[in-house]
């Protein structure tokens, strides 16, 4: 069976949705609005950001900041904007990097369930290349079980891919997983779980580790 990571996602987008009116912090607020869509979310302005930045130098100025919230859709005043962009822009250059930026923005993890996020990982990456493919989990799971492979809608790649596709941010499905994508996706989840050892015990169920 396919871990439950939808069901996660939707308590934790809720979750995101009911913190975001007792929060004052600018940082936090724009990690929960990312987070109120699902655990993909932080990892889908990350790919607004990339887009806009034309000359490939990974930084944006305050201009192209802006513009990468509207384009996403982020409800943010511009003195919010104001405020997370110098707390990122710790040099005063006037510009920030955005991959520090987004590491910054995903929720705070601790080593304990890095750790086991990490195992997970491993155990789906059977090439050991550092992607989880259709090809990797052809090892590890027996789609056969699913019901849409039951009932005979989906061919055992069609269960594999929809399974990747959880992880993968909404507009740039590849069908492959990165470690970044895998902690960036549990990081979402992680966000909605108290205690690592809760955390750690659901990933070992899900995951069988």
């Amino acid at each position: 069976q396919m871990p439950g990571t939808a069901r996660h996602d939707r308590e934790m987008a809720i979750q995101a949705k009911r913190n975001l009116s007792k929060t004052t912090d600018p940082v936090e607020r724009l990690r929960l609005q990312c987070l109120a869509r699902g655990s993909a979310g932080i990892k889908g302005l990350g790919r607004v950001f990339r887009i806009m930045d034309d000359d490939n130098s990974r930084t944006l100025d305050f201009k192209e900041f802006v513009k990468g919230l509207n384009d996403y859709a982020m409800m943010i005043d511009k003195e919010e904007a104001q405020k997370i962009f110098q707390i990122f822009d710790k040099d005063g250059s006037g510009t920030i990097d955005f991959d520090e930026f987004l590491v910054t923005l995903r929720p705070p993890m601790s080593k304990a369930r890095k750790e086991i996020i990490m195992q997970a990982f491993r155990k789906l990456d059977k090439t050991g290349d550092g992607v989880i493919t259709i090809e990797d989990l052809r090892g590890v799971y027996n789609a056969k079980h699913h019901p849409k492979y039951q009932n005979g809608d989906w061919t055992e790649d069609q269960v594999f891919r929809a399974f990747l596709d959880n992880f993968d941010s909404p507009y740039d499905k590849d069908g492959k997983v990165t470690t970044e994508e895998f902690m960036n996706y549990y990081a979402g989840v992680s966000a909605s779980i108290d205690t690592d050892v809760y955390f750690i015990i659901m990933m070992k169920n899900a995951w069988k580790l």
